[in-house]
């Protein structure tokens, strides 16, 4: 598109987001911190879609454009596609990156895991690592769903991270 930003410096300005929302601004309180990386995320998936869109005519569905999102707007972003894309044909679609750049650089310090299975059999609370990944994750669910809003197309936007650094991001369109 013209304009490139280093992928380092995106990497170092999402880890230092995630830290001051988690940890300064909202320390104790994931949830709100949670909610503001993502509505930065909208705002920054709303801006790019525009940008991405203007010289294109509408598009005619939701599938249309979730093939966009896959296509050309994930290559503008990530400089690939989307490796995957999977529907229920009734407004749910799964987005799958088997390398997601912004988590193939995440690492986390062992010993403040704990080991999980030893600690809690069931699992239920959520270890560090996964808390820390799932924080990196509202961002690009922000983007995501930034830009399909900016196309008219109102969702909600989960993630899922089954093995690092393959990630799912499964879009929901609102009725």
């Amino acid at each position: 598109m013209g304009r490139e930003v280093s992928e380092s410096c995106v990497d170092g300005l999402l880890t230092e987001m995630v830290s001051m929302y988690c940890n300064r601004f909202y320390a104790n309180k994931n949830d709100l911190a949670a909610r503001r990386i993502e509505a930065i995320g909208y705002q920054v998936g709303h801006q790019l879609s525009e940008r991405y869109t203007m010289d294109r005519p509408r598009f005619g569905d939701h599938l249309e454009a979730i093939k966009f999102i896959c296509k050309d707007f994930w290559s503008e972003l990530f400089k690939k596609q989307i490796d995957n894309l999977k529907t229920n044909h009734k407004g749910t679609f799964v987005l799958q990156d088997s390398r997601f750049r912004w988590l193939s650089r995440i690492s986390i310090d062992p010993s403040e895991n704990g080991d999980l299975a030893q600690d809690n059999p069931e699992g239920v609370p959520e270890s560090k690592a996964s808390q820390v990944t799932s924080m990196h994750l509202y961002f690009p669910c922000g983007i995501i769903r930034g830009a399909l809003a900016n196309l008219g197309i109102p969702c909600t936007v989960s993630a899922d991270i089954s093995n690092l650094p393959a990630c799912s991001f499964v879009v929901r369109i609102k009725a």
